[in-house]
């Protein structure tokens, strides 16, 4: 069952980096600017990834460093989702992100100003509204997270999403 959840972990893992990616393919390469609350999605989805990386590190021969981490990308899933849902229905119809828990945490936790290539915060939640494919960034976020939470699940419980694929 391990090996089911290294590769869960593992694909969890590129799927946040390669979103990141893409993210800062579209602000340098497009100049699509990022407002706090996409800077703040930005963080989660390294924080997954690397709490993925971790657990596939360390959890080499202990499967209860997987569970961990896998339920650490549940709980981050979750808050990552919640964080798109807000930017989506209330942020980007605020003139302003300023003095919103986005923009205190990463103006407080100092990512802005010392990485600001990654984490600056550019533009307001209205002015980062912007499409891709037809759907806004923020339900792409929204869409990924719960698909990161998705195999959070799996990874943690193998044998469940293991019985559940054999029962059909």
């Amino acid at each position: 069952m391990s090996s089911i959840t290294s590769r869960l972990l593992a694909v969890i893992a590129l799927l946040c980096l390669a979103a990141v990616s893409i993210a800062l393919v579209s602000q340098h390469v497009f100049g699509m600017q990022p407002c706090a609350w996409c800077v703040l999605q930005r963080l989660i989805f390294l924080a997954i990834a690397a709490i993925c990386i971790g657990g596939l590190l360390l959890g080499r021969h202990r499967a209860a460093v997987h569970r961990i981490a896998a339920l650490l990308t549940l709980a981050l899933s979750v808050g990552g989702a919640l964080a798109a849902w807000y930017q989506y229905t209330v942020a980007a119809n605020l003139f302003s992100c300023d003095m919103t828990f986005a923009d205190r945490f990463m103006v407080n936790s100092g990512l802005d100003a010392h990485l600001p290539w990654l984490f600056g915060i550019f533009a307001s939640c209205m002015d980062a509204r912007v499409d891709l494919l037809g759907l806004e960034y923020a339900l792409w976020g929204l869409g990924l997270f719960i698909a990161t939470g998705i195999l959070g699940i799996m990874a943690a419980f193998p044998r469940l999403s293991c019985t559940a694929s054999a029962g059909r």
